[in-house]
């Protein structure tokens, strides 16, 4: 017996998709192996680490706890996404980089997905609105402060 296929529609970083897929496939098994963006990272499946997380309509979500079929009708922007439209990478992206805020870079699209929601809903944030915005997002390898300047340091360019 084959499985029942669902018809979905879902816009992903600026692009209208449509396929047709099992009810119980992931979200970010989807656009990993389906739409081949590989940026969004597979951590723990249960939701807790971040590594998975994407924009669903502008908001943060970890991308392992949705079904595909959930996020028809919706607009998602990866990690991917975030980049300029000329491929260049975005304010934070970069200072990301000028900070040295990404080491192995495993939870930096997660952090960046985070980070890119706060900015979004507020385009000056404090220190402290930094550290709770990205707290749900697990990094082993740089104890978290240069991210947090990476975040002060994009949101001052953008104020340009």
């Amino acid at each position: 017996m084959s499985e029942t296929l669902h018809e979905i529609s879902v816009e992903v970083n600026g692009k209208p998709r449509e396929d047709h897929v099992p009810a119980r496939l992931s979200l970010v098994d989807w656009l990993r192996d389906e739409l081949r963006l590989t940026g969004t990272h597979v951590g723990c499946e249960h939701g807790v680490c971040g590594a998975c997380s994407v924009m669903l309509d502008g908001e943060p979500v970890r991308s392992c706890l949705m079904y595909t079929v959930q996020a028809s009708g919706h607009r998602v922007t990866t990690v991917e996404g975030l980049a300029r439209p000329d491929g260049s990478m975005s304010a934070l992206q970069d200072a990301f980089c000028e900070t040295h805020g990404l080491q192995c870079g495993y939870c930096t699209p997660g952090m960046l997905i985070a980070a890119q929601g706060l900015l979004n809903a507020n385009p000056d944030p404090t220190e402290e609105q930094i550290r709770d915005a990205i707290g749900g997002n697990l990094c082993r390898c740089t104890g978290y402060q240069q991210i947090v300047e990476a975040v002060r340091l994009a949101a001052e360019r953008m104020k340009k």
